[in-house]
């Protein structure tokens, strides 16, 4: 990781006349690579939306996702923040950033890096740390992210929300990020709306998710096929599934595997096929669900049924957890083709005698 920050601080702060956003990404040849799924923002009026979304950030401090070209930055500065972490993977935007650094003089630091490796355990001081039990610390998550990055990210925070680590090691930290709309719609789904998924109770059942905005394509450059989202979460207190995050997420994974027939059909994955059948009524009939019901009609507090019941199960054979439906199934399509094989090697060994 590169580090760079802009020596000395100031009292009051307000951004000096400074080159447009579109004007950077002229002067740096800054182009929006496809394949990092890149699209820039350059509308302020936008970009200034999506941070107040964020709450009060006068004097707080700031994480930025992803700034690129520096739009999204330019309105954080602007909100009065004491602080500025701006984590960008890709080189050619560090130039940019840093004459925005230059700017605002001690606020910014800039990091070259993979937000998906770093480690947010040590970047934020120590008496900004607050209880879970009390409010939100005075610390806050912000970032446009590439699509191809927004859903592996945000299920790596909620397994951070979960064990109280990463980010979260300073108390339950807000986060504003933008996604696809559909994605958005998944994260926010209520049981029985057809977008309705995984990610809507893995994040749901950790953390207040508001839907707050939409925002055109046409708005980003380049424009892309679908529109964008802003979503703001905040950790709950209490999580609504009271199980180790990998649990939860191999149960509801394993639920929503056969989304469109009846959950038992997914539920039935948790357990391997011996036994299968009777596991699956046990669990159910245990945790209260109607088998016939489809995986986005359940609601949370029967995931939370279905989660502690299946956390017995497994307390009592702890082989059920290590249990994995597809490589069960992997080896069973390759037994016929093992058994091929070793008669073919036969067949030849008994033509060479």
């Amino acid at each position: 990781f590169c580090f760079m920050a802009a020596p000395g601080k100031v009292a009051a702060f307000r951004l000096p006349p400074l080159p447009t956003v579109g004007d950077i990404i002229k002067l740096f040849h800054l182009k929006a690579q496809k394949q990092l799924s890149q699209n820039f923002l350059l509308d302020l009026r936008l970009t200034d939306k999506i941070v107040r979304q964020a709450g009060e950030l006068k004097n707080a401090h700031v994480c930025e996702v992803g700034p690129g070209p520096g739009g999204i930055t330019r309105s954080i500065l602007s909100a009065g923040v004491e602080q500025l972490l701006l984590i960008e993977k890709d080189a050619r935007f560090i130039p940019g950033l840093q004459m925005l650094s230059e700017a605002a003089p001690g606020k910014v630091r800039i990091v070259h890096g993979d937000i998906l490796t770093y480690k947010m355990e040590k970047v934020f001081p120590k008496h900004l740390k607050k209880n879970w039990e009390d409010e939100p610390p005075n610390i806050h998550i912000i970032g446009n992210l590439p699509f191809s990055v927004s859903t592996p990210l945000i299920i790596k925070w909620l397994e951070n929300v979960s064990k109280k680590d990463g980010p979260f090691i300073y108390g339950r930290t807000q986060m504003t990020l933008t996604f696809q709309k559909e994605v958005a719609e998944r994260l926010t789904a209520n049981p029985g709306g057809k977008q309705r998924s995984r990610l809507s109770i893995m994040s749901q059942h950790l953390c207040t998710v508001e839907n707050c905005f939409v925002i055109p394509g046409q708005a980003f450059v380049p424009k892309p096929e679908v529109d964008v989202a802003v979503v703001h979460f905040t950790p709950l207190v209490q999580p609504k599934i009271q199980q180790p995050f990998e649990l939860v997420e191999k149960v509801v994974k394993s639920v929503f595997q056969f989304r469109r027939k009846y959950c038992f059909r997914g539920i039935g994955t948790l357990f391997p096929e011996s036994g299968r059948l009777k596991r699956t009524e046990e669990l159910m009939m245990t945790a209260n669900v109607d088998p016939t019901l489809r995986p986005f009609q359940l609601s949370m507090s029967q995931f939370r049924n279905l989660c502690n019941t299946y956390r017995k199960m497994c307390d009592e054979d702890p082989s059920l957890f290590v249990y994995n439906y597809r490589e069960e199934l992997r080896q069973k399509k390759m037994r016929p083709l093992l058994k091929s094989t070793s008669q073919l090697e036969q067949t030849e060994e008994e033509s060479q005698l």
